[in-house]
């Protein structure tokens, strides 16, 4: 140990030979926190211009020096921004960060904050996790805190005294460490800290070296740090510690058990409608009167001109009145026919709703063909994206204008597969697959259902997708039976796979009818696992128009509860679609919970053309939006030019 002090004490003697261990440090933090300054403290020279008033880095710059006998490379970058409006800006420096440490990547990162501005109001999520998302979440793993202004005096505390120093910078530290966490999705990263002060006041031991209040002299502190950080980045990179333990977000970060309840509660729709849908929609024969109507005439243009304002009230309340007279009658008819088809154990007709245009199954619409080119040449690879369709199965290109491919804008196929496998037992598959440059993703969701003329019906199916590297699946069950005629008890159970982990849920469902239009829901569930437990219910009412389901119009009212971990979160939610004069409908959504958080909706589509001068008027509304707002920082032409440099 005394010959290793020795050669060490030599090693670091004035004049000796510089040490083989050249550094390469990139800094990054927002704006003001004292990177700049913190680069002059190093070398204890002025290697950049300062200014305690403006910002006084505009473009990516390196400094060289040696630093204690030690070769040191500075990036020095320019400053962040919190605002969410800046985050254009903040995505042009990192981008441009990333392209200038593409060829040489740096041995360590300090990420800066100032230790005066941390408090319990602290929130730069968005921020960290915009440079974890462009510089990736394996940059933390070299990574050290710095934390700026540390001569500055701790705030008083609850009993009036400040605080002690120690216990106020291990404070400051949890707080940016957990949100680096969250960042990464990564609870067992832990960053080291160093405490830093560049003030021309900061006191001085006798060698002339800063020092801070509790004695440390911070800059062979951060030099020690750093020259460790690199040995352990090596280290790592010959022993894979790294991907074994510290950036596996997929082993660490568990699915919100508030999320699967609500999925549990959700109900999953079947290929076939069930005995209280078919009974809340049926047409009895007393609203069957389109055959008693009178002959009408329908009129010419000019003819409908000449009317006064009166007579044309009345004659397209005539003409409404008789058109959905008509599509009552279809209706009535195609369920006639269902229930014809189903006695005589034949198969059901899948035209129950053609006759009128506004079915309550969705229509998909079809992505347009695309021209099959002469040669399968690699410059003509449209021949890869046309969409395959038949009876029961459709497989189709996704479209992202945003994806890696910006050539075509394709990277993912959709499909959709359904069969009706006997009588009463239908079964479908449906999901979707994209790839990327590095990972690919699945999504799907496979059923089996089974509906019964007495009102029963059954319902089994597993979803999968991909979260990281690992697979969440979910096997689900439902069932439903009619105890009378106005009222269907259920309930279903579900259990979820997520690496090692089981989550697993019931739930009680319960429908009553009252009427042809109103329908009341009530549910509750439960959901275990993972040493938690969430219960939650909910009562729903709905209200349907007199004409529905010929007309669309209903109105529907939810209520929920959940309780998590000891807390109750109370939810409401409004959900209304209905019409506004003959072309035009109006859909209304509403939503508001107990922690005063809520969200307003409204939609609207007409057959009309006032849709053209209503987007008129929204791209004028924002553009003086826009003209009102302040431009986010003064010289952003001028740093966009220094950028690009």
């Amino acid at each position: 140990m005394n010959k290793a002090r020795v050669i060490a004490a030599e090693q670091e003697a004035p004049g000796g030979p510089d040490l083989d261990l050249p550094l390469r440090i990139l800094l990054l933090g927002k704006t003001g926190v004292g990177k700049s300054a913190t680069i002059n403290s190093m070398f204890d020279e002025t290697k950049v211009a300062t200014n305690a008033l403006v910002p006084g880095t505009s473009r990516i710059k390196r400094v060289d020096g040696t630093i204690k006998g030690v070769r040191v490379t500075v990036i020095d970058t320019p400053g962040l921004t919190p605002h969410y409006d800046s985050q254009r800006r903040n995505m042009k420096i990192l981008h441009a960060v990333k392209r200038f440490i593409k060829r040489s990547p740096p041995d360590i990162i300090l990420y800066f904050e100032r230790l005066d501005h941390i408090n319990s109001k602290y929130s730069d999520y968005p921020l960290l996790k915009l440079i974890t998302d462009i510089l990736g979440s394996s940059m933390w793993f070299n990574t050290v805190l710095v934390m700026t202004h540390c001569s500055s005096s701790p705030p008083e505390g609850p009993d009036g005294y400040p605080l002690e120093y120690d216990a106020y910078t291990r404070y400051c530290k949890n707080v940016v460490q957990r949100h680096i966490q969250v960042a990464a999705s990564n609870t067992q990263l832990e960053n080291p800290i160093v405490l830093v002060d560049n003030h021309p006041m900061c006191r001085r031991n006798t060698r002339g070296e800063r020092v801070l209040p509790n004695g440390q002299v911070w800059v062979s502190e951060l030099l020690l740090l750093c020259g460790a950080t690199k040995l352990l980045a090596e280290a790592n990179s010959l022993l894979k510690f790294q991907d074994s333990f510290l950036l596996s977000p997929a082993n660490t970060r568990l699915p919100s058990l508030p999320h699967l309840l609500s999925s549990l509660l959700k109900p999953y729709s079947s290929s076939s409608s069930d005995g209280v849908d078919s009974e809340m929609t049926e047409v009895s024969d007393e609203e069957d009167d389109y055959d008693q109507l009178p002959p009408f005439r329908v009129l010419k243009k000019s003819e409908f001109e000449k009317l006064t304002k009166e007579q044309r009230t009345a004659y397209l309340d005539e003409l409404d009145y008789r058109e959905t007279s008509y599509l009552k009658q279809q209706w009535k008819e195609g369920i006639r026919r269902q229930k014809l088809a189903e006695a005589q154990n034949s198969e059901v007709s899948s035209a129950v709703a053609d006759d009128y245009e506004e079915s309550t199954s969705s229509e998909v619409v079809h992505m347009s063909d695309m021209e099959i080119p002469l040669s399968f040449d690699s410059d003509y690879p449209t021949h890869r994206y046309r969409h395959l369709i038949s009876n029961d199965q459709l497989f189709r290109p996704v479209l992202d204008p945003q994806g890696w491919d910006h050539d075509i804008g394709f990277d993912g196929i959709n499909f959709e597969l359904c069969h009706d496998l006997k009588k009463n037992i239908s079964a479908s598959i449906a999901g979707q697959m994209r790839k990327d440059k590095e990972d690919m993703y699945v999504q799907s969701e496979c059923s089996v259902s089974y509906t019964d003329q007495r009102g029963y019906s059954w319902m089994g199916g597993m979803d999968m997708q991909t979260a990281s590297k690992d697979l969440v699946c979910t096997v689900h069950g439902d069932a439903k039976f009619r105890n009378l005629a106005w009222n269907t008890t259920g309930g279903g159970i579900s259990v979820t796979k997520f690496g090692t982990k089981y989550f697993s849920g019931a739930k009680l469902e319960d429908s009553i009818i009252i009427g042809k239009q109103v329908q009341l829901v009530a549910n509750a569930a439960r959901m275990v696992g993972g040493g938690q437990v969430a219960d939650g219910g909910g009562l729903e009412v709905t209200v349907r128009g007199k004409d529905y389901p010929v007309r669309e119009g209903s109105t529907t009212i939810t209520a929920t509860v959940l309780s998590f971990e000891k807390e109750l979160v109370l939810s409401a939610n409004l959900q209304s679609v209905f019409r506004v004069g003959r072309g035009s409908k109006l859909s209304v959504g509403a939503n508001i919970n107990s922690r005063n958080l809520g969200r307003l909706c409204i939609k609207t589509s007409t057959s009309d053309h006032a849709e053209i001068a209503l987007v008129t008027a929204v791209s004028l509304v924002q553009f003086l939006l826009r003209r009102r707002l302040p431009p986010t920082d003064q010289g952003e032409q001028q740093f966009d030019a220094d950028l690009d440099v």
